[in-house]
């Protein structure tokens, strides 16, 4: 939300929504997403690693993360090694563009992608946004880091099963943490 105060605007980050960082692999992209249906399948082409990737979701998950946004409650971004190639996950999804959290090139694949989520994660807070973070194997294990994040109830940091993905009750807690902040506005 703007504010105006003379002939600047100044932005008051608080009242707006959390910045959600999405990775694909493991956290969309799974082997049996389930929702209640088979899963999509389709071969998403990769212009920086010039080869085809299977991909396999949900509909429904991919449903609720599109109303999500467009509702203007989160601020979904990409924080993932499918950065360089998002646009071909939105076209396929349906998706809005949606901001990239990262980026290197080359992208780092794996651990090696670990810093830069980190700190597109601190970069959310540092805007003081709260933050959502869905990853299935960078998410900070207990302890310092975590901590840092997730200090004040500010963090929601949800690691799914890779086989898996996101879960209908993973999207409820991610919805419950986004009426958190719209109920103290």
């Amino acid at each position: 939300m703007a504010r105006l105060g003379g002939d600047e605007a100044e932005m008051d980050l608080s009242l707006e929504g959390p910045v959600w960082l999405l990775d694909v692999d493991g956290v969309i992209n799974a082997n049996r997403p389930g929702w209640g249906g088979p899963p999509r399948k389709s071969q998403v082409w990769s212009d920086t690693d010039r080869v085809p990737y299977v991909v396999r979701w949900a509909p429904a998950l991919i449903d609720r993360i599109r109303l999500l946004h467009e509702s203007g409650m989160v601020d979904v971004r990409w924080c993932t090694t499918w950065c360089p190639d998002a646009h071909r996950l939105e076209y396929l999804w349906r998706l809005p563009p949606l901001a990239r959290a990262i980026s290197a090139d080359p992208m780092p694949r794996g651990p090696a992608c670990w810093p830069l989520k980190l700190a597109a994660a601190r970069a959310a807070l540092a805007e003081g946004r709260r933050l959502v973070w869905t990853d299935d194997d960078a998410l900070p294990a207990p302890g310092r880091l975590r901590d840092e994040l997730t200090a004040s109830g500010q963090a929601l940091l949800i690691a799914p099963k890779s086989n898996r993905g996101l879960q209908p009750e993973d999207l409820d807690r991610i919805e419950s943490f986004i009426g958190e902040l719209q109920r103290a506005q």
